[in-house]
């Protein structure tokens, strides 16, 4: 009896062994799956986009930590002695990269023809696993936090890679409308145009449950709306916030379309300015899009473009990217048309 018991101890110490082996080489194929697919992730990100021009890798340090970001610059530059570039900051939606949203745009093809510095600061996904800029949550700081973080970016790239301080201009989809919105409220002296693709309306939301309301539709009433804008507008007190373009589609369905409506009716309250007729233009067969401009003394404060048949996604973007639709107007020569009408201007009031 003992050497049975012993026999099949043996058996069982065997196959012990045997699964042990068999679940240790699964695990390091598995591993190295895992490895690879991280690899190769990571290549794709540092990868620059499609075209000539540089695409340079830096890092800003503020309040909220470390950001990363890549600048486009475009190919063979030949500054003058004292020439600074036109810089345009991209803030891309969640679940986006820098890269993706520079793919999607193909913002740097219009940089490379008209001569301007294009910077995509990159969220961080231990700040929010979604690649979410945190533009919502005011009640804890981290919005204020990561607003001052993405200053400290522009203000390296002013510093080194010669970008124009009074050309300085911010776009962002989704979150990242959100994040632009915050950055020229809280900086509006260093903003000369701000462009809103897809976002909810400033003020809207302080915390994670009130974000996800208002990009529901559930945002202040028209009221609270014009609260909200003479509220910006007491904080803006001795300067004036920065022009706003606003793009939206009436079928997205990720962020409800009556936020472009209240984004253009607080950015009007805030600078004074009524809303002209609007009006309805379409080139080809994209989709068409209803444009309304808010003056001031003649002066533009505000473009609403509310675009047909477009979901949540970057208007002309590139087809087959996500968040991006071929069909719809080129939001990216809208924005860069839009920013470089206010840099001109600010020119010509420059004494």
């Amino acid at each position: 009896m003992a050497r049975r018991s012993s026999s099949a101890a043996s058996a069982l110490t065997r196959a012990y062994q045997r699964n042990v082996k068999a679940l240790t080489k699964a695990t390091l194929q598995g591993g190295r799956r895992m490895a690879g697919q991280l690899q190769r992730a990571t290549a794709k990100h540092l990868k620059p986009p499609p075209g000539r021009g540089d695409w340079i890798a830096g890092m800003a340090l503020g309040p909220a930590g470390a950001r990363g970001y890549h600048l486009y610059r475009p190919p063979d530059l030949k500054l003058q002695p004292g020439e600074r570039l036109p810089l345009m900051v991209m803030l891309h939606g969640c679940g986006q990269t820098g890269r993706d949203f520079a793919v999607s745009t193909r913002m740097d093809q219009l940089a490379a023809h008209h001569r301007f510095l294009v910077l995509y600061p990159e969220q961080d996904r231990l700040a929010n696993a979604q690649g979410c800029w945190n533009w919502y949550d005011r009640r804890s700081g981290k919005a204020d936090a990561e607003a001052a973080t993405l200053m400290a970016a522009v203000d390296q790239v002013c510093l080194l890679y010669r970008a124009d301080r009074e050309r300085v201009a911010v776009a962002g989809l989704s979150a990242g409308a959100g994040m632009a919105a915050l950055l020229a409220t809280r900086y509006p002296v260093r903003f000369r145009a701000v462009a809103m693709h897809s976002g909810v309306a400033p003020g809207a939301a302080k915390s994670p449950v009130t974000a996800l309301g208002a990009m529901r539709g559930r945002h202040p009433p028209a009221l609270l709306a014009t609260a909200v804008g003479k509220a910006l507008g007491a904080a803006a007190a001795f300067t004036t916030l920065p022009p706003l373009l606003v793009l939206h589609g009436d079928a997205d369905v990720i962020v409800a379309p009556s936020n472009a409506q209240d984004s253009a009716t607080i950015w009007a309250t805030a600078t004074g300015a009524a809303p002209g007729g609007p009006r309805v233009l379409q080139r080809g067969k994209r989709h068409p899009m209803r444009v309304t401009d808010y003056k001031h003394q003649g002066h533009t404060c505000v473009t609403l473009c509310q675009i047909a048949q477009l979901g949540h996604a970057w208007s002309g973007g590139a087809a087959r990217a996500p968040f991006s639709d071929a069909a719809g107007p080129d939001a990216t020569r809208l924005v860069w048309a839009f920013a470089s009408r206010q840099f001109a201007a600010a020119e010509h009031q420059t004494p």
